[in-house]
């Protein structure tokens, strides 16, 4: 099974720490909706196995009407072989969610909607210069539920200097009370070249402290024991059998092609992706030339990756996949080289998977980074 993930690279404003390729400007959208269909076409042998999930994501695809959807959705189905169980999501924010468009994106195929809460108070929306309001933020999920979808996830972001520990744990406790399946958790972080690097460097806003982000986190794990969410990955907890089939998909090494400016693919053998340029992408698939950069991947890079992902999950890193991989001698290094985290108990050792402890998760990174293969 594969999956397809497919780019919307329009936004309504710019948030403040978001570094997603994006325009406000959504003149080229009718453009931009018809390539990404022509590509479709074009990439239609990409994928030798069967569709299990389809991703809307962005930017803000819930900025898209129901007709496009519609007809994204009704090309794909003729390209491709799409299971009739698929998982097809939609991310929306919350100003762009009406009676009307969850009737329209209901009829158009949209089974789970991942919803860009991030807070559920003003004053964490604000610095975030983000599009909706806190009242907003709560009505979206009222709608959502009334109009009778139940596989929904939210986002929300954890760690800004607005958002007190009182705050964070209300966030994480009315996704609770209203029942929410899934919960997608990140840390603020700075990336370069966005809104909030540039506000850090210019002394406008005060810079990320860790010890608080770790704080935020050690509630996040205590809310998900609490509350019986599996945290099955770190920045993803849902109820059981509400995970992410297309986020899962990634972590575990499956196919999947990207869509749209931007997007990534992957076919087991390289990683490619779309120009992130609106203009050169819609003139060149007009051309029927899919404007792509290509990295063809060794096994060591596979190998790393594989640590990457896997480490992040509950599954953790099965030494018998890195045996299959890259050789017993390397299984047994990276056993030895996961040993002073065993020991400091940031990972567990259970039935030959190496897992990481309540603790270890906020590592992961630099744990990952740490047990690395060289080229």
């Amino acid at each position: 099974m594969a999956g397809i993930y497919i780019h919307i690279p329009f936004c309504k404003k710019a948030c403040n720490y978001c570094n997603f390729h994006f325009s406000v400007n959504q003149q080229l959208m009718p453009e931009i909706v018809s390539s990404i269909v022509k590509e479709a076409t074009l990439r239609k042998d990409y994928l030798s196995q069967k569709i299990e999930t389809v991703y809307f994501g962005g930017g803000t695809p819930s900025l898209l009407s129901g007709n496009q959807l519609r007809y994204i959705l009704n090309e794909l189905h003729k390209i491709f072989s799409i299971v009739d169980s698929a998982e097809i999501t939609l991310e929306a924010n919350p100003d762009d969610i009406s009676d009307k468009k969850l009737t329209e994106w209901k009829d158009a195929g949209i089974n789970r909607l991942s919803i860009g809460v991030q807070s559920f108070f003003e004053e964490d929306l604000l610095w975030m210069n983000r599009a909706h309001n806190a009242t907003q933020a709560l009505a979206s999920i009222l709608n959502v539920q009334k109009a009778g979808f139940e596989n929904i996830s939210i986002d929300l972001i954890y760690g800004g200097p607005t958002l007190t520990k009182e705050h964070w744990q209300k966030n994480l406790e009315i996704a609770f009370d209203f029942s929410i399946p899934h919960l997608s958790c990140y840390a603020l972080t700075v990336e370069p070249k966005t809104v909030l690097s540039k506000k850090i460097i210019n002394k406008e806003f005060a810079d990320i402290d860790p010890e608080k982000q770790a704080n935020h986190f050690n509630q996040l794990q205590a809310f998900a024991l609490i509350a019986g969410y599996k945290h099955y990955e770190i920045s993803n907890l849902a109820v059981v059998g509400k995970e992410s089939k297309h986020n899962a998909n990634y972590w575990s090494g499956k196919h999947y092609l990207g869509l749209g400016p931007a997007a990534h693919s992957f076919n087991g053998i390289s990683r490619q992706w779309n120009v992130s340029n609106n203009s050169l992408y819609v003139t060149s698939i007009k051309e029927n030339i899919i404007p792509f950069e290509i990295e063809f991947l060794t096994i060591t890079q596979k190998l790393n990756e594989y640590i990457m992902t896997s480490l992040r999950t509950s599954n953790g890193i099965n030494l018998n996949n890195i045996k299959l991989m890259a050789g017993e001698s390397i299984s047994e290094k990276v056993l030895r080289e996961s040993e002073k985290y065993i020991l400091s108990d940031k990972i567990a050792l259970n039935s030959g998977h190496l897992i990481l402890t309540n603790q270890g998760k906020f590592y992961a990174d630099g744990i990952a980074a740490d047990l690395f293969q060289l080229q």
